[in-house]
C-alpha cells in the first residue's frame, strides 16, 4: 500500500472507530455519512489528504478527538481542514452559527469542499424516501453555495455544480 493511499485508509479507520455505536437521524449508522463525503470528494477530484479530512470531517465536533490528535496522525493540513468543519460548541447558538459561517469564509478553500460534499450527502440521504426537500435542508444547502460562490478550485467547482444541480431539481 502506498504511503500517500495510507493517510484515507487511517482516516477512514479513525473516523469508524470513534463513531462506532453513532447513528443518523434514519438509523443508520453513521460512518456511512463520512464515508460517502470521502467518496463525494474522490469524484469531484480530491487528493489523498482531502479524502482524509472528508472521513474525519465530523470527529472534532461529534467525538473525543481533538485538533492536536488529528494533527499527529495526519498533519497539520488535514486537522486544520477538519478545524474549519468543526462548529464550537461553548458558544450560544447565536454566535456560535455566524462565527461557523465565518470561520468557513475565512478558512482554506479545502474546508468549503469539505462544506460542500457534506451538504450534497446531507441533502441526498435526506431526500430518500421523500417527495420533497424541508425548507432547512433547502436553506443549508444554498448556504453551502454562498459561502463558496468566490472559490475558482476546480474540486468546489465540481462539487458547487452537482449541489446546483441536485437544487434545481427540486
Amino acid at each position: 500500500m502506498s504511503e500517500q493511499w495510507n493517510i484515507v485508509v487511517k482516516a477512514a479507520s479513525m473516523a469508524a472507530t470513534l463513531h462506532d455505536g453513532h447513528t443518523r437521524k434514519d438509523g443508520s449508522p453513521y460512518f456511512q455519512h463520512p464515508a460517502r463525503v470521502a467518496a463525494i470528494l474522490a469524484r469531484a477530484g480530491a487528493d489523498n489528504e482531502l479524502l482524509a479530512a472528508g472521513y474525519l470531517h465530523d470527529v472534532i465536533e461529534d467525538t473525543p478527538a481533538d485538533h492536536d490528535d488529528i494533527s499527529k496522525l495526519f498533519g497539520d493540513d488535514v486537522a486544520d481542514w477538519v478545524g474549519v468543519m468543526s462548529k464550537d460548541h461553548r458558544l450560544p447558538e447565536q454566535i456560535r452559527e455566524p462565527a461557523y459561517k465565518q470561520q468557513l469564509i475565512d478558512g482554506p478553500w479545502q474546508g468549503r469542499a469539505i462544506k460542500l460534499a457534506d451538504q450534497i450527502d446531507n441533502f441526498t440521504a435526506s431526500m430518500a424516501g421523500q417527495e420533497k426537500a424541508g425548507k432547512r435542508r433547502i436553506a443549508a444547502a444554498k448556504w453551502a453555495l454562498e459561502i463558496s460562490s468566490s472559490d475558482t478550485e476546480p474540486i468546489v467547482c465540481e462539487l458547487r455544480s452537482v449541489l446546483k444541480r441536485i437544487l434545481k431539481d427540486v
